[in-house]
């Protein structure tokens, strides 16, 4: 287990903190194979109710290291991704997950809420899809499920433009249950995922196996992935990841598009 994931069992409720506040808690694959391991794990372990998820610092977490992502578009990512094993994770969970989320929550930060069963929002939340901004895709199922939850002209914004969602803005959307002052936002996650876990969990498990479709959402997944990855190794993406690590401004226009 990475030290960048802290995982704490309390009263039947399984913290993971994203613990990389000096990277605003971008997500490593390490991290991501953890988080893949814990989520696994819970499925089998009745001594785990309700998983919580929240990060250190002043943001929930950036996404993807863009570090990363730049080596993967050059051919030097690791070998085995295991962002795929935690958006699977996510899918196929039958465990409740909270979800408290404090400043920016970008890409997947943004994406894996549509997979939490109860999300609480700190006053300066913003959520930030900037996908397109980086020549690449939606990823986990958000394509399917964001458009579902907020309507498709709201979605195709989000992922188009990239521009931060406030707070209040995706609690009027259905983006969140909850939206609290910074300093409750723990306190409130908290309270919310110990009241779920005092809740009969066969029928809990049983209730959200009722509402979400797994086996589609993991097609949707394998779907977007795909088209990720051709993303990823487009003139497109190169330029995008250039401008950030040259800190000036994609110029799109230069590269043809795929």
């Amino acid at each position: 287990m990475t030290p960048e994931i802290r995982i704490d069992l309390t009263g039947g409720v399984l913290t993971m903190t994203l613990a990389r506040p000096d990277k605003m808690n971008a997500l490593t694959n390490e991290m991501y194979g953890a988080l893949a391991d814990t989520i696994e794990q819970a499925q089998q372990d009745r001594a785990i109710r309700v998983l919580l998820l929240q990060g250190d610092g002043d943001s929930f977490t950036a996404g993807n290291d863009l570090g990363e992502f730049a080596a993967i578009a050059s051919g030097n990512g690791p070998s085995e991704r295991h962002v795929h094993r935690f958006l699977r994770a996510l899918a196929n969970s039958t465990v409740p997950i909270v979800a408290a989320v404090n400043g920016k929550a970008v890409g997947v930060g943004t994406t894996m809420l549509l997979h939490c069963d109860y999300v609480v929002l700190g006053q300066d939340a913003q959520l930030i899809t900037p996908f397109v901004n980086l020549a690449l895709v939606p990823e986990a199922a958000s394509s399917y499920l964001l458009p579902l939850r907020i309507g498709h002209v709201r979605a195709f914004e989000m992922f188009a433009l990239g521009e931060p969602l406030d707070a209040q803005t995706a609690l009027a959307w259905g983006i969140a249950n909850k939206v609290c002052a910074n300093d409750q936002l723990r306190t409130d996650a908290r309270r919310m995922a110990e009241k779920i876990a005092a809740r009969p969990a066969g029928s809990l498990s049983a209730m959200k196996q009722l509402m979400r479709n797994a086996e589609k959402l993991v097609s949707q997944m394998n779907s977007e992935s795909a088209r990720f990855e051709e993303r990823l190794a487009s003139a497109e993406a190169r330029e995008a990841f250039s401008a950030f690590a040259e800190k000036r401004k994609p110029d799109f226009t230069r590269v043809a598009a795929q």
